[in-house]
């Protein structure tokens, strides 16, 4: 049976049951690189420029041991829009010719153009090209590749419910199993970031595990409704065309309106041009809720983090039982009587 390797990075936290789907109901074995680890990242960085930010990094990390397998094909999808005159970041456009010339004897790539800026034509295309190296027909072709999507749609689902993407896909994976209750929580955080920085627990340095642990139930920008996700990004005095940050802003001025929200997260990687301006944008927008930018990369620690989630956390916990932190004395005492 036929191989495809999809390394776990990038766009694996938003696209993977599409493609999977795709794959296997054209006869295909799906095979995926193993969960992020320091090899993976030490990996990575022996195989970039030291440009490059830390998911790339990562990204060629999961290349170099699915190379190691030999698989038949690797998905490395070359991706430039994946919506109208919006874009993503320009580094994900010359994955393919970076891996062809970091590693001139890989297996064949399948390199599918997604450039949906204007129109969709080529997309169609390529997605054809693709199913014909399985001996596809056209009809089987346009069957599986509408089958991955409605399985896509049903992981989104389980986002909307307040599971994370890798939640969610570890759910689709098991045909939707019922996953453990989470813990009681005090306090309600909303966390942003890329996702292939945020739901890699790698990457992240398990931020999201680490405030749940603290007792916070935590939102991701995956359980904003959409409607009301692009009507706040709308009131930006010019219109991101950065696809992921747009929806990075958006969710942030919705958390910032929501009354369950006591704070913000921002996960930021060092490095990331989108990001540096993102964070900026949403720093300065949020106003009416707590907020904490981290920015890590391949040198973070988790000490550190740690330590500055336990402050944040602990913050939000006295502002909401003083109601205002302004009412709160440096000396231990109210500032005033009430």
């Amino acid at each position: 049976m036929t191989q495809v390797g999809i390394p776990r990075g990038l766009f694996y936290f938003y696209q993977y049951p599409l493609w999977k789907t795709f794959f296997n109901d054209l006869g295909a074995e799906v095979i995926t690189s193993s969960p992020t680890s320091r090899k993976t990242i030490d990996h990575g960085i022996e195989n970039t420029v030291d440009e490059c930010c830390l998911p790339i990094k990562v990204y060629f990390g999961h290349v170099s041991e699915l190379i190691e397998k030999q698989p038949d094909y690797i998905l490395a999808p070359r991706l430039i829009s994946t919506e109208m005159r919006s874009y993503i970041c320009p580094k994900f456009m010359g994955v393919p010719d970076m891996i062809r010339a970091n590693w001139p004897d890989c297996p064949p790539l399948i390199d599918i153009t997604v450039d949906c800026s204007r129109d969709t034509r080529q997309l169609w295309r390529d997605i054809y090209r693709v199913g014909g190296l399985f001996n596809g027909s056209k009809k089987s072709i346009l069957a599986a590749y509408e089958h991955g999507l409605r399985e896509m749609k049903r992981m989104r689902v389980w986002t909307r419910q307040g599971y994370s993407p890798l939640e969610a896909i570890e759910l689709w994976e098991k045909h939707g199993e019922a996953a453990a209750e989470s813990p009681d929580s005090d306090i309600c955080v909303g966390v942003l970031g890329h996702g292939y920085s945020l739901y890699d627990p790698a990457i992240s340095l398990q931020l999201t595990d680490k405030l749940r642990q603290m007792g916070c139930k935590v939102v991701f920008l995956e359980s904003c409704l959409r409607e009301h996700l692009e009507e706040e990004a709308a009131r930006l005095p010019k219109k991101m065309f950065w696809t992921l940050g747009r929806k990075i802003v958006g969710s942030a001025l919705v958390m910032d309106k929501s009354p369950e929200i006591d704070g913000i997260v921002y996960l930021a990687c060092f490095g990331c041009g989108p990001d540096s301006m993102v964070g900026d944008i949403v720093a300065r927008k949020v106003r009416h809720k707590p907020f904490m930018l981290v920015t890590i990369d391949e040198h973070s620690g988790e000490g550190g983090l740690v330590t500055r989630l336990e402050a944040f956390c602990d913050m939000l916990r006295r502002k909401k039982v003083q109601g205002f932190e302004s009412d709160l004395s440096p000396y231990g005492f109210h500032a005033h009587s009430h």
